[in-house]
């Protein structure tokens, strides 16, 4: 029997069902998941063509890539085009290539394949802001939360489960796994989720005009989406690095352990609402100051990493307070720019950072292959650094 749609009429006035509002934030989760199953399983794939880690860290280059240019053309559509069926073409096209992944038989044909992987996974994109127009007013911050609650897990325990079932199956296991959920997630989506109308008639090409035109309008956006590239950046520097690290002495930990670290970044993630609701309250662009500054401050503890896991596991909790705080301080900041604009300001800020992951995740390999672990620190902290001058020359400006 089938399951009947929920009418677009009907859900504005009685609001999400519960079920319907969980299913949307696994979605996200799962979706999002996509990007990071690579990375505790670099130094594995790597070892099965037989290549130096610097090259199969443009893996997760190629996917970030793939991931940010998928924001840039996809997720403008969800303005223009109905909802429902554009998330579950791209559900499919996403199954489609991450078979690619699990078939590859050659680095060049998974490079092609990660790309594929990374501009088609843009699903989450497009859930927030639909969910957001399913809702009612006096429920859609919880709605939003919630949806977004399960964006996070999934990028935190993507790690965790890849590594773990890598260790067991093999890492094309964990591709055909996720292969087989997005099709799954396709199906039930388009029977479940209610069809819309596209909430503005203006042609494709005006969308990404009207994108550039509001980075000249607004130096806020400007700084937020160089210092989300930056922070992004030195995030990737050590998720791409850190299976190669710790394969080797002293610790000598396989795939699995890696993805464990996944696990202790929830704890520094947890604390990200708790800097959302202090940017209700204080000035984001002063807690953003302290956020960056405890990034830097992790690429420190990673230094010490080599003497004490103590160290490593401090540095990822403080690491991802201070990246995820930052994003969320960040968009808390651009969102109130111009509330008509909310979905194209998210999409510009949003493909900044993950092409300064892309550029992380490069630079991590590189870093690794060429000077070691000590290279990875100082290149992940140069460019925390680097994000503390950005947003400090912008307090300058503002005060003059």
């Amino acid at each position: 029997m089938s399951l009947p749609a929920i009418s677009a009429a009907a859900s504005s006035k009685s609001g999400i069902p519960r079920g319907l509002i969980l299913l949307l934030a696994t979605t996200s989760g799962l979706a999002v998941a996509n990007l990071y199953y690579n990375q505790p399983l670099l130094a594995d794939i790597g070892r099965s063509f037989g290549v130096s880690s610097n090259a199969v860290g443009y893996v997760s280059m190629f996917t970030q890539i793939g991931y940010a240019l998928g924001m840039l053309l996809f997720v403008p559509l969800g303005d223009i085009r109905e909802r429902r069926t554009l998330i579950s073409v791209l559900l499919v096209a996403v199954a489609l290539s991450l078979v690619g992944f699990a078939a590859s038989q050659s680095l060049p044909w998974m490079y092609i394949a990660s790309f594929a992987v990374g501009i088609t996974t843009v699903v989450p994109q497009i859930i927030v802001p639909f969910s957001a127009q399913l809702a009612l007013p006096e429920e859609r911050g919880k709605v939003i939360g919630t949806v977004m609650s399960g964006l996070l897990f999934g990028i935190l325990l993507a790690r965790t489960v890849s590594g773990v079932i890598g260790d067991l199956w093999g890492w094309r296991a964990m591709y055909w796994i996720a292969a087989v959920l997005m099709l799954l997630l396709s199906f039930m989506l388009y029977r479940l989720l209610p069809e819309t109308k596209p909430e503005t008639s203006a042609s494709y090409t005006d969308l990404l005009k009207s994108m550039g035109v509001l980075v000249r309008k607004y130096s806020t956006l400007r700084e937020a989406s160089l210092i989300g590239a930056c922070m992004f950046g030195a995030f990737s520097v050590f998720w791409t690095s850190l299976a190669f690290f710790l394969e080797g002495p002293p610790y000598g930990y396989s795939s699995a352990i890696a993805g464990l670290f996944g696990l202790i970044g929830v704890a520094g993630a947890a604390g990200a609402p708790v800097i959302g609701r202090l940017a209700d309250r204080i000035a984001p662009k002063r807690i953003i100051g302290l956020l960056i500054l405890l990034t830097l401050i992790s690429y420190g503890l990673f230094g010490l990493s080599g003497l004490s896991i103590w160290a490593l596991i401090a540095g990822v909790i403080v690491l991802d307070l201070g990246v995820q705080g930052t994003q969320v301080s960040n968009q808390a900041r651009i969102y109130a720019l111009e509330p008509a604009a909310r979905s194209r300001i998210n999409t510009v800020f949003m493909v900044s950072s993950f092409a300064g992951g892309a550029a992380g995740s490069t630079l991590g390999s590189y870093a690794w292959e060429h000077w070691g672990w000590s290279g990875v620190c100082w290149t992940g902290g140069s460019l925390a650094a680097a994000a503390l001058t950005i947003w400090g020359i912008y307090r300058v400006r503002i005060e003059k």
